[in-house]
């Protein structure tokens, strides 16, 4: 796996730079492990604290981001490019797990990279931190599932979206067929239990979730939450939560219906001690039929088995009166710090990423539509999916528009207890949800 991984991010390093060859001398793949990247200062931030100047304008950019493994690899690859090509330097730094925390200290001290990865956030959290971005180029050709996500309610945009996270439920396509299942009956939570008994009946695992790794439970309830909470018109709670009211017998539904599938065998029986790597290696042998990922996923587990088929189903709708729906989100979305002392230099970089051949590179990395209408990235069997469910209506990461920040770690805690099965862990889950909404909610 790891050496298929490796080629496959080699592959998409040599892209970047030989597509953006012709503005510059290329010298080639660089790329640094991530050891190294952990050993870059974290504690700077802003243009006084970069390091070397850059040949061409004499200033450094220093570009901060939370994104990992290949994608980070082919985005280190593009500012090389960027380097090359104008001589500003590009100060890359890429910390990992770390990354929030850093950010809420630089946040604190209004000492900011130059330039970073918003992480699903550049509205609710940094939106006070960035530039304004409409009047760039490229704005106006924002692709139209991600646009709304990242405006915020006076109109105004603060990050280039090299691709848009739109994401349903990661599936096997060959496992479902040979369970006897119709990925396009599957409309609500019920017809989803449904395909998991026919996939137990054919032996195989009809979820896997890797709960060594804390945020994979995170996900399944970002990806189920809305569906209760949001996504019917007739009862949506979504302006309630917005205006400071978490309603817990609501969230009561939304752990009940995990530990439903606990209690009826159809998560793996490891999935307190499996890991993210664990999902993505039954995903791609065919032992199972559902995953709760992105469809970076699905790239991970190609690099498995690059013969899986594999797909994905919108998200279940919780009642036969509404409809299945979608996540859409940021992913490697990148935005400029309003009190940056190198303006023109960051302006110039997303100019440079904003590039057709560039983005598409990066996006082809990330196993995602490119961020930009007009720029088709070869995402390979995702790409059927996102065109067939097109018109399936969008919804934002359900922890990042309803829940203040800092709920993410208590949604992955409270799941973890309903996975082993904890007396009364469904209805702990709601009281301490309500507990933490309460006490970290700001108007």
């Amino acid at each position: 796996m790891k050496m298929k991984r490796l080629l496959a991010v080699g592959m998409a390093v040599s892209m970047v730079l030989s597509l953006t060859a012709c503005g510059g001398n290329n010298k080639g793949s660089e790329s640094s492990d991530a050891d190294s990247k952990e050993n870059v200062s974290q504690e700077d931030g802003g243009q006084e604290e970069s390091g070397d100047e850059g040949a061409g304008s004499g200033k450094t950019v220093v570009f901060s981001t939370n994104v990992v493994g290949g994608k980070a690899d082919a985005l280190e690859a593009a500012c090389k490019a960027f380097e090359e090509e104008t001589g500003i330097v590009v100060d890359f730094q890429a910390p990992g797990s770390d990354y929030e925390e850093l950010m809420k200290t630089k946040m604190a001290s209004n000492q900011l990279p130059d330039v970073f990865t918003t992480h699903g956030w550049s509205v609710a959290r940094y939106s006070d931190y960035l530039m304004p971005i409409n009047d760039l180029e490229w704005a106006g050709n924002i692709d139209s599932q991600i646009k709304g996500v990242i405006t915020n309610g006076d109109g105004d945009m603060f990050v280039l979206p090299i691709d848009v996270d739109i994401a349903g439920i990661v599936c096997n396509v060959d496992v479902l067929q040979e369970a006897g299942v119709n990925m396009d009956d599957i409309k609500t939570w019920d017809d989803f239990a449904s395909a998991c008994d026919k996939v137990a009946a054919a032996g195989k695992n009809p979820i896997h979730i890797g709960g060594k790794d804390s945020w994979t439970i995170g996900q399944f309830f970002d990806w189920a939450a809305p569906s209760f909470y949001v996504t019917d018109e007739k009862n949506s709670k979504a302006e309630e939560l917005k205006s400071g009211t978490f309603d817990p017998k609501v969230w009561e539904s939304v752990a009940g219906l995990l530990d439903s599938w606990v209690k009826a065998g159809y998560l793996n029986e490891d999935c307190l001690t499996a890991d993210y790597n664990s999902d993505i290696e039954s995903l791609a042998s065919g032992n199972t039929a559902f995953c709760f990922y992105g469809n970076s996923s699905i790239v991970d587990a190609k690099g498995v088995n690059p013969d899986a088929n594999l797909g994905m189903i919108p998200i279940p709708a919780a009642s036969a009166d509404d409809e299945p729906s979608l996540i859409a989100g940021e992913d490697i979305a990148v935005g400029i710090w309003k009190d940056t002392e190198v303006k023109d230099e960051a302006v110039e970089l997303l100019n440079y990423l904003a590039r057709p051949e560039v983005m598409k590179a990066i996006a082809e990395e990330a196993g995602s539509k490119a961020g930009l209408s007009g720029v088709d990235a070869e995402i390979g069997d995702i790409g059927e999916y996102l065109s067939k469910y097109s018109d399936v209506e969008t919804y934002p990461y359900f922890d990042r528009e309803y829940l203040p920040s800092g709920m993410w770690d208590v949604m992955c805690t409270t799941g973890a207890d309903i996975l082993s099965q904890k007396d009364g862990a469904v209805e702990s889950a709601a009281k301490v949800m309500e507990q933490n909404f309460n006490d970290k909610y700001t108007p």
